[in-house]
């Protein structure tokens, strides 16, 4: 791995993971964006977005209760997909690989949150003595600091050295290891696909599911006219509540 491409990892997770501008989290912190990005880097687009877009499966379902992360998917994608594409592991491989970075990605992230305390206690001195700009570094500055020497650094020093330590441990490890690394990556993504559906599974939702299952099963329609439509049933239910609310105030 090279100096440019451990940098691009470090900086693609820090910014996946600050909630910067809020409506860019989720596409920037996906698996598929991400993919996306170093599958340009590595002129091999399609890899990359198989790659992210199978380990963004995993995370489909994951719900951050009460702010807490069960698994750093950004975490995951950012380390595995670099690593995937330059040592030519398929998908489920990468699936599998990514797994553990995303149970690490917790440990990260807590004691960001322990270091936070730090500036909460250093802001009240600032409050008691009126200082406005040392609230406020300590409310954006220096957790932001913090967070990314935490993301950055970590990313950089796996993406720098961890690529050549998995390509010799690829050919060290028997086929039936390497095998059953695929056959378990090609399971987790099943896996996040059900938790999405049960997430979702509320009957009165389910038929626009099966709608969608169908017409791109039956149909043939591609993803992009799946959204469209989607997005129109999405607005016309949105209409027809709104229509009832404003009859029944009348």
């Amino acid at each position: 791995m090279d100096f440019v491409l451990a940098c691009l990892c470090g900086v693609l997770y820090f910014l996946a993971k600050s909630k910067i501008g809020y409506t860019l989290t989720t596409a920037i912190g996906s698996g598929l964006f991400i993919g996306f990005i170093l599958g340009l880097y590595f002129n091999d687009l399609k890899n990359g977005l198989i790659i992210g877009a199978s380990i963004q499966l995993i995370y489909l379902g994951v719900i951050h209760t009460g702010g807490n992360e069960p698994s750093d998917g950004e975490l995951a994608a950012v380390v595995a997909i670099p690593i995937a594409l330059k040592t030519g592991l398929d998908a489920q491989a990468a699936v599998a690989l990514a797994v553990p970075f995303g149970v690490l990605g917790i440990f990260l992230d807590q004691i960001r949150r322990t270091s936070n305390s730090i500036w909460v206690r250093k802001a009240d001195k600032y409050a008691e003595e009126g200082n406005e700009k040392g609230i406020f570094h300590c409310a954006f500055t220096y957790p932001a600091i913090t967070a990314f020497l935490l993301r950055f650094i970590p990313v950089f020093g796996i993406t720098l050295f961890g690529a050549d330590a998995v390509e010799i441990l690829l050919q060290v490890l028997p086929e039936w290891v390497i095998t059953g690394f695929s056959v378990a990556g090609g399971i987790l993504p099943a896996l996040g696909f059900a938790i999405i559906i049960i997430t979702i599974g509320k009957t009165k939702l389910l038929p626009y599911f099966f709608i969608g299952f169908f017409a791109v099963a039956y149909l043939g329609i591609n993803t992009m006219a799946a959204a469209v439509f989607g997005a129109c049933i999405a607005l016309l239910v949105i209409f027809n509540a709104n229509n009832k609310v404003e009859s029944g105030k009348e």
